[in-house]
């Protein structure tokens, strides 16, 4: 017998009722990275190594922190031994979200009632193998199955968004596959391969890009394409927030200091981004779609394994940081002008919990109930207790009734567990304080928070 029971997480008979109400609920996954094109060729999987392991960096990291060799991690092993591997790993998984998440998706996916380990590994390889060959096991089919309504993939401007045109086109598939406008290689100036990209966004743009104004109408043009093809959010990978505004004509300087070849400080890779990330608020706002800020991240740390495996391969780590200051002058300074979109503020370090929670009352507005939000515990955040954490201070210092829920951040189609998971969670505290005597047991309102807060908040958010 597993551990995913049917009151899996729920301690209470209130948590119990209102699991009933969350668990039915639609999805909307409004941030991940899972490939559009596997959508639209509905991808059949070989085997469960493929679905579970491939491009999965928080399995890999547990695998390596087991002494893994990364040849059965990343590398030339068979699919079967890199299961194997990680199975053998998982029960010192315990405390790790891991080791639910794993075992959610084994008994809701693949009907596995057990405890995947070393011994039972061969079992529960091929149980799943001969699952994924089932039709209702394709990607379109566990994406239907799972309830999902909206998913929100995570894309280059300089993408030209053919699967996401051939999704729209085809009627046959109901849930709603939007484009996520992400100019990071724009925005990061500072970054290896920047002078490049911007040589490719000038092909695409068919804009001769000499000057910061002509990043801004390239940008801008691949935005308003974004939004013409159902784009509902931006999002911005930010290793810190930047806010250091100066005149256009000094940005002009840095940015073909750099298109030639020469270095630039810190400070002045700041002010450029500075820059544009103001001019991308404005349109962002113009567009009426959602910006996601997220941040707190240190990135490729690793420098051999960078070197060998590239970026998001499992070594980045939480970055200790004080934004709050530039976190309200970027705000501030678009909210001056009327032209501060529906933002979602996410940060890697949970210590930014609070300071997240009190900037939110600072710049409200009433074009949406909770137009600024404090993201879901992210990343290495999204634990059981990272989740426990930001809903209490969100609750503690905002409305989270207003909450636009979770979000998988994840490149597999088997992680719409996480909305459970994320649900079970937020029944469990809900209803401790309604046990507790903190809040009244009222079913119409307790219903209420339960619903708005598993999918329609996010539904009026994101226009769904």
């Amino acid at each position: 017998m597993g551990i995913i029971t049917e009151d899996f997480l729920l301690k209470t008979e209130t948590a119990k009722r209102l699991y009933n109400v969350a668990k039915d609920m639609p999805i909307i996954d409004y941030h991940c990275h899972i490939n559009p094109q596997e959508i639209y060729e509905n991808r059949k999987f070989d085997n469960i190594t493929q679905i579970w392991l491939g491009g999965d960096h928080y399995k890999w990291r547990l695998m390596r922190s087991n002494g893994v060799d990364e040849n059965e991690i990343t590398g030339d092993a068979d699919d079967y031994t890199k299961f194997l591997r990680f199975a053998e790993m998982l029960p010192k998984a315990i405390g790790n979200p891991m080791y639910h998440w794993c075992h959610l998706e084994l008994k809701r996916y693949f009907g596995f009632d057990g405890i995947l380990n070393g011994d039972t590994a061969k079992e529960v390889y091929d149980l799943c193998n001969k699952k994924l060959q089932n039709e209702d096991m394709s990607v379109r089919s566990i994406i239907e199955k799972s309830n999902v309504k909206m998913i929100g993939t995570t894309d280059d401007p300089i993408d030209n968004l053919k699967w996401h045109k051939l999704l729209k086109e085809d009627e046959t598939f109901k849930t709603l596959v939007c484009p996520t406008f992400r100019p990071d290689k724009a925005v990061n100036i500072d970054k290896p391969g920047f002078v490049d990209y911007i040589k490719e966004l000038s092909k695409v743009c068919e804009i001769d890009i000499k000057t910061i104004d002509d990043v801004k109408d390239a940008l801008l043009k691949r935005l308003d394409f974004f939004c013409k093809m159902g784009c509902r959010a931006t999002d911005h990978g930010l290793d810190y927030i930047v806010y250091e505004p100066t005149t256009g004509f000094a940005v002009n300087d840095i940015f073909k200091k750099v298109m030639n070849g020469e270095r630039i400080t810190g400070h002045e890779a700041d002010m450029y981004k500075t820059e544009l990330m103001l001019f991308l608020g404005e349109k962002i706002a113009e567009n009426g779609i959602v910006m996601q800020l997220h941040y707190g991240a240190q990135r490729n740390t690793n420098s051999k394994m960078f070197e060998k495996l590239g970026a998001d391969t499992g070594f980045d780590c939480i970055s200790v940081r004080n934004c709050g200051e530039a976190l309200t002058g970027y705000l501030n300074a678009l909210n001056k002008k009327d032209k501060l979109p529906k933002t979602i503020i996410y940060s890697l370090n949970p210590n930014d919990n609070e300071l997240i929670d009190t900037v939110l009352g600072c710049f409200q507005g009433s074009e949406v109930a909770g137009k600024i939000q404090h993201g879901s515990a992210w990343w290495f955040s999204d634990t059981k207790s990272g989740m426990e954490a930001q809903i209490k201070s969100l609750a503690n210092l905002s409305l989270l009734g207003n909450f636009v829920g979770m979000l998988t951040d994840s490149r597999s189609f088997l992680s719409y567990t996480r909305h459970e998971y994320f649900r079970r969670i937020l029944c469990n505290i809900i209803g401790d304080w309604v046990e507790d005597g903190e809040y009244p047991n009222d079913e119409n309102a307790l219903e209420t928070i339960i619903k708005d807060i598993s999918y329609n908040n996010a539904q009026k958010y994101f226009n769904i």
